[in-house]
C-alpha cells in the first residue's frame, strides 16, 4: 500500500520534562506562617518546617515514626524512600527544635493522611495568597538553601538521598544575586 505522505512526518520528538525552577520569594514564607496560624491543621506548619529544614519528600515526612527520629544525635531514619534505599538524615536545629514542639500523640511524628495534608496545603496557599506553589517546591528550597549555607554535594547528597549529582543539581536554584554578594564578598576580602 503506497502512502500519499509519512504519517509520522508531522510527530515532534518532546524536548524533555521542564523541570520546575519554584522557590520561595520574598515575604512568601512568613504569608504561609501566617495563614497556617490562622488554619485548623495543627501539623501542617510543623510538616513545612519540616520539608524546608530536612528535605524530605512529602510521603517520607507523613511516614515518619518517633521511633525512628533520634533527637540526642540530631538523625531521622528513613527505612522507606522514594528510591527504594534508606537514608538517615541529618537534622538541623530548627527540624530539632520543631521535632520537640510536637506531641507524641501518635507512632507517626505527622499523624496525618496524605490527603488532609494535600487539602490543607491547597487552603493554606490560597488564604496565604500564594500561586504556583506545590508542596514538593519545600524540597527545592531545601536542597537550595543547604548548599546557600555551604554544604558541599557529598553533604547536600546524603540529606537529600539523592544517589546521581544530575538529579541534585536539578533541585538546586540558587539565586543569582546571592552567588554576586558572594562575589563581592570574596574581592573585598582579597
Amino acid at each position: 500500500m503506497v502512502l500519499p505522505a509519512n504519517p509520522v512526518d508531522q510527530i515532534r520528538i518532546p524536548m524533555g520534562i521542564k523541570s520546575r525552577n519554584r522557590r520561595l520569594e520574598h515575604g512568601e514564607y512568613e504569608a504561609l506562617r501566617e495563614a497556617a496560624r490562622r488554619g485548623r491543621s495543627p501539623f501542617l506548619w510543623p510538616a513545612i518546617e519540616l520539608a524546608i529544614e530536612t528535605a524530605m519528600r512529602r510521603g517520607e515526612l507523613l511516614k515518619l515514626r518517633w521511633i525512628d527520629v533520634d533527637l540526642d544525635k540530631g538523625l531521622a531514619l528513613l527505612p522507606d524512600t522514594k528510591n527504594g534505599h534508606p537514608r538517615q538524615v541529618p537534622l538541623t536545629p530548627a527540624a530539632q527544635a520543631t521535632l520537640s514542639r510536637l506531641p507524641r500523640c501518635s507512632e507517626r511524628v505527622l499523624p496525618i493522611t496524605d490527603t488532609a495534608l494535600r487539602q490543607a496545603w491547597d487552603r493554606l496557599v490560597d488564604r496565604a495568597e500564594i500561586t504556583n506553589l506545590r508542596f514538593h517546591d519545600l524540597r527545592h528550597e531545601a536542597v537550595s538553601r543547604f548548599f546557600e549555607r555551604g554544604l558541599n554535594i557529598a553533604e547536600v547528597a546524603l540529606i537529600s538521598g539523592h544517589r546521581d549529582p544530575r538529579m541534585l543539581f536539578r533541585y538546586t536554584h540558587l539565586k543569582s544575586q546571592d552567588v554576586a554578594a558572594k562575589l563581592s564578598a570574596l574581592h573585598a576580602a582579597a
